[in-house]
């Protein structure tokens, strides 16, 4: 307790009740027995009645007794009852739901001692826990309004193919509708299921290693027609081959995200280019595009779920995407900068660490020669 006060909050008394109070105690006990010495000589000087030598000192020590009692309970009530009072009451609160409770300190912070330091810790918990309330309010919220959208365009051509004589063309269009839509809540549905599973560590990374630039070229082959259609041109600058020691098929998201934001927010004849280099430590991937690019605002809130810079809506998607590869970096130690202008794109920089291989402490490296 004591080195965690000293990091967090400098120096931490470590008892309640300082030396001084105990001095106290001892003095007083010593000073009520001299005093009871003397009533006793004086009693004999005095050839004071038996029962009245008997009494004296039983009223006496009946007294101390009474006033150290009452001396006591005060000390133990203001040191001990009235914060933890304080503290049940604001337990209760937030159990209740209310977030907005904080209980001030005994002390100031020159004098904290472990009570206040645990006061403290309590006020930053009830923080997180309003924060996390926010969070799954907005959560709820942003989940609620991103699957209204499709289901109203489901709705909506449904209710218009039930219609009497309409042309086949027509016919068609709607249940291409009907099926984009569809597709859109179960891209919806699937991404939050992968990102609950993430921030929940219930998918275990099976780290194994693999050689990330033949994953980015069969990442890259699946837009092939979505950049072929928009006639955007593809630059790509790879080394033959960039070891890493990661799960496979959770990196592939973060490659699929990185490019099917970079193909959708590039305009037609736009270009997008993918680089890979590595050093002895790190293998870093960017993409980028000649897209509409990113207010600073919208960087610095990029990997928030749900949240879409595009307010409109006019895009596909639903905001997960970036946030689902933020934590996949995260669970694969590896880590992502974002720089983006307003009307001349975007890059993504993603870093991860290089695999190096030890075999038989010959200090082989990822490529078998030797170190």
């Amino acid at each position: 307790m004591k080195g965690r006060g000293e990091r967090e909050y400098g120096q931490v008394r470590e008892s309640r009740f300082p030396l001084s109070l105990f001095g106290i105690f001892c003095g007083v006990l010593l000073l009520m027995s001299g005093i009871h010495t003397g009533l006793i000589v004086l009693g004999n000087r005095m050839e004071w009645n038996m029962w009245i030598q008997i009494i004296v000192p039983m009223v006496y020590w009946g007294m101390v007794a009474v006033i150290l009692t009452l001396f006591t309970r005060r000390e133990i009530r203001a040191v001990y009852e009235e914060p933890m009072h304080k503290l049940a009451e604001a337990t209760s609160s937030v159990a209740n739901g209310d977030f907005s409770v904080y209980v001030p300190t005994i002390h100031t912070p020159e004098k904290w001692d472990y009570l206040d330091v645990m006061i403290m810790d309590f006020n930053k918990m009830v923080e997180e826990l309003g924060s996390i309330e926010t969070l799954k309010t907005d959560f709820v919220s942003n989940v609620s309004h991103e699957m209204k959208t499709p289901i109203a365009i489901i709705k909506n051509y449904a209710e218009l193919l039930q219609t009497k004589h309409i042309a086949e063309e027509q016919r068609k269009e709607y249940a291409g509708n009907i099926e984009e839509a569809t597709m859109r809540l179960s891209g919806l549905i699937s991404n939050i299921l992968k990102l609950n599973k993430l921030e929940n560590q219930r998918i275990v990374p099976e780290i194994e290693p693999y050689d990330v630039c033949r994953q980015l070229c069969e990442c890259i082959l699946q837009f092939e027609d979505a950049w072929d259609e928009k006639e955007i041109e593809l630059e790509t600058e790879m080394e033959d081959a960039a070891m890493v020691d990661a799960d496979k098929s959770l990196l592939e998201l973060v490659w699929n995200n990185l490019l099917s934001n970079a193909v959708k927010f590039t305009e037609p004849g736009g270009t997008i280019t993918v680089k890979q280099i590595s050093d002895e430590k790190n293998i870093k991937v960017t993409v980028s595009d000649t897209g509409c690019g990113m207010e600073p605002d919208s960087v610095k809130h990029i990997f928030d779920k749900f949240y879409q810079g595009d307010t409109s809506h006019s895009k596909e998607g639903n905001g997960l995407g970036l946030a689902l590869v933020k934590r996949v970096l995260e669970l694969s130690d590896g880590d992502i900068q974002v720089f983006s202008e307003k009307g001349k794109g975007s890059t993504f920089i993603v870093t991860l660490q290089v695999l190096t291989i030890h075999r038989n402490g010959k200090g082989e490296t990822e490529n078998g020669g030797e170190a």
